[in-house]
Parts: C-alpha cells; sequence; structure tokens
C-alpha cells in the first residue's frame, strides 16, 4: 500500500477545485471565507484537528445503542483503514468522490481521510435524504445510508444520477430486503459494508448487486474473524482497533472464510420458549410493505414475550393474510400497532430499545 500518502505532513485533500494542505488550510478557508458552505465548513474544522500535532483525533460511536460516545483513535490507524478501502475499490487520483454524510459520525471522516491518502478529488453537500437531488456533476465513488438510497431510488431522476456512480457503498445500518431488491436494477457497483466507529469504519465488504453479489462479507487484509460460543462474531483487527471486538452479531462462516450476519443477539425474542431473530422475520415479510416496519416484542404473562409488528402504514386484510402465510405461528404478530415513525438513530438504524 506504499502508493497511498500516508505522512500527514505530506496529504493534500482536493476540495473540488481547491487543493488543501497543512500548510495552505488558512488561506484557502480566508480567502473564500463567504463562500463555504456549512457541510464545507465542517470538513475544515475536521481537517485543522487532522493536520494539528496531536496524532490522536476523536471520534463519536453513532448511539444505536444508546447515547453517542466519545471515542479517542489515532490518525495512524485511520489511514490504514482508509488505505484499505481505497486498495479494495481502487480509489485513486482520477475518483470524483462525493460526501453527503455528516462528519459528527466516523463515516463522514473516514470519506475526508481517504481523499487525503488517495488523492482523490472530494465534492461536498450538505446532508439531507435525497443527496442526489443536488448534484450536477460526475461522480465515480460515494457513501450512504439505507435511508438515502432509499429515497433516491423512489425518485426516477434521482436514481439515474445515482446509476450514474461507478461504485456506491452502503453503511451505518443494515440494507432492507426491500432496498436490496430494488437494487438489482443498477449497473453500477453497489456495495454493503460490516464495521463500527470501534473500527474506524468497515472491516468487511459484500457486493449487493451483479453478478458477483453475495450474502456474504469478504474482511479487508488484516482483519481476522472468529466466532465465540454462542455464534457472535469476534474481531482481530490490529491495524486500525487496538483491542479485540466481541459483537453481538450471529454470523455463519463459508469455506472461504468470509461471513453472512444471521442477525444480533439483543434482537432475539424468546416468545414461549422458541428463540425467534427479528431480522429474519423482517426479511420474510419486507417485500410485503411500501413504508418503513420494525418487528419488537413486548413482555407477555403466557408466553413471556411476544412478537408485535410496527408499521408506518396501515395493513389490509389481504395483506395480513399474505404475513399469516409467510410466517409460522410463533413469527407471526401477536399484536400490530401503527405508528408515524419508526425511530431511527442519524445514521438510519432502528433504535431497538425504543420500540420495546
Amino acid at each position: 500500500m506504499n502508493k497511498y500518502i500516508t505522512d500527514r505532513n505530506k496529504q493534500i485533500l482536493r476540495l473540488g477545485s481547491y487543493e488543501i494542505s497543512k500548510d495552505t488550510i488558512d488561506d484557502v478557508f480566508a480567502e473564500n471565507a463567504s463562500n463555504w458552505s456549512e457541510a464545507e465548513i465542517e470538513v475544515f474544522s475536521f481537517l485543522r484537528d487532522w493536520f494539528s500535532s496531536s496524532e490522536e483525533i476523536t471520534v463519536h460511536t453513532s448511539g444505536s445503542t444508546g447515547t453517542p460516545k466519545p471515542r479517542v483513535v489515532r490518525k495512524s490507524q485511520m489511514i490504514q483503514s482508509a488505505a484499505m478501502t481505497c486498495e479494495f475499490l481502487n480509489l485513486n487520483t482520477q475518483t470524483q468522490a462525493l460526501l453527503c454524510l455528516p462528519m459528527s459520525f466516523i463515516a463522514g471522516k473516514m470519506m475526508v481521510v481517504r481523499g487525503l491518502v488517495s488523492g482523490y478529488c472530494l465534492h461536498v453537500i450538505s446532508t439531507d435524504g435525497h443527496p442526489f437531488s443536488k448534484i450536477r456533476f460526475a461522480v465515480d465513488f460515494v457513501a450512504m445510508i439505507p435511508l438515502q438510497v432509499f429515497n433516491t431510488l423512489t425518485n426516477e431522476t434521482e436514481k439515474l444520477r445515482l446509476e450514474s456512480v461507478s461504485q456506491i457503498i452502503i453503511g451505518g445500518a443494515a440494507i432492507d430486503p426491500e432496498i436490496e431488491k430494488l437494487l438489482q436494477g443498477l449497473h453500477n457497483a453497489v456495495f454493503s459494508t460490516y464495521g463500527m466507529t470501534e473500527t474506524l469504519s468497515h472491516i468487511a465488504l459484500r457486493r449487493v448487486n451483479g453478478p458477483d453479489a453475495s450474502l456474504f462479507y469478504t474482511p479487508l487484509p488484516g482483519v481476522s474473524l472468529r466466532t465465540s460460543s454462542d455464534q457472535a462474531l469476534i474481531i482481530d483487527a490490529f491495524n486500525v482497533c487496538d483491542e479485540t471486538l466481541q459483537t453481538n452479531d450471529i454470523v455463519e462462516f463459508d469455506s472461504a472464510g468470509n461471513f453472512r450476519v444471521i442477525g444480533r443477539k439483543d434482537n432475539v425474542i424468546n416468545s414461549g420458549g422458541v428463540k425467534l431473530q427479528i431480522e429474519q422475520i423482517e426479511a420474510k415479510i419486507a417485500h410485503l410493505f411500501v413504508s418503513p416496519f420494525a418487528i419488537s416484542a413486548k413482555p407477555d404473562s403466557r408466553l413471556g414475550e411476544k412478537v408485535v409488528l410496527y408499521s408506518e402504514e396501515e395493513l389490509s386484510a389481504a395483506k395480513l393474510s399474505q404475513m399469516e402465510a409467510l410466517l409460522s405461528k410463533y413469527e407471526y404478530p401477536k399484536e400490530i400497532i401503527h405508528i408515524e415513525q419508526i425511530p431511527r438513530t442519524e445514521s438510519g438504524k432502528i433504535r431497538r430499545k425504543d420500540l420495546r
């Protein structure tokens, strides 16, 4: 990976038509102070921190399991993470990349670091649910969350712009089966990422569409994986994280060492002694819904826990009948609740604890 720029003193970020280095950042910002958008100003703020003498930087967890927490990491580890992704996707000085994620979380920061490491040109727009409603220029690479992808796919103009992007990575939350089905019609390369703040973005990717599509994630070089006694994934990725990480994701491996995620340990419902995986139930019925929904549980005096369905749409008798045919008697919801909006984190993950 020696083709990448790992020395922070020599790194340059190509931000649109500007080149920003440790020596030029203040001048570039001052010369165009009135023209920078809020999103671009956040990038400048990060770069000042990045180019400082400190070898460490503070990042924040996504908050999917509670309040976002600060975490201090080494900049050298972020550089290693960026280089692994750039190598996997062949990102280089010819690449035009789009940043449409907030700089408050690791995904946004790593889009900038990848530009510093690979030399790609970064275009920055404000963060919202319809990033491709704004751009009128060619993009080769973008990172998005599933909610942004779903919104884009439901607008024909935005969908065409998305399809012109050579490579798309999707992270921050699991890709809904219905979204994944819609992505099959795209002719560019779409990848789902697996990772967390602790791994400084992702440590594995899987192709979502095309002839190489798979349910299994391929770990990046330098990543070692195994499972605990209850089949939860354990990660050793010491080039980006000092400690061994015990996840709550139940996985299975193929013969090549790739893995697929079955669900989370804390998303198991014990109903009448039968253990049900929330994600597997959702996958079976996802195609029936045009609006967001989620499976959860409530305490039940007879069953211990009962399966509950929260839906942003009112369900017809026909749809309930279809659902009953797809699910076992244990999986079928004992209660269906109409909800205005499924609670989500900023990165698009369902707040499962809030539902419970």
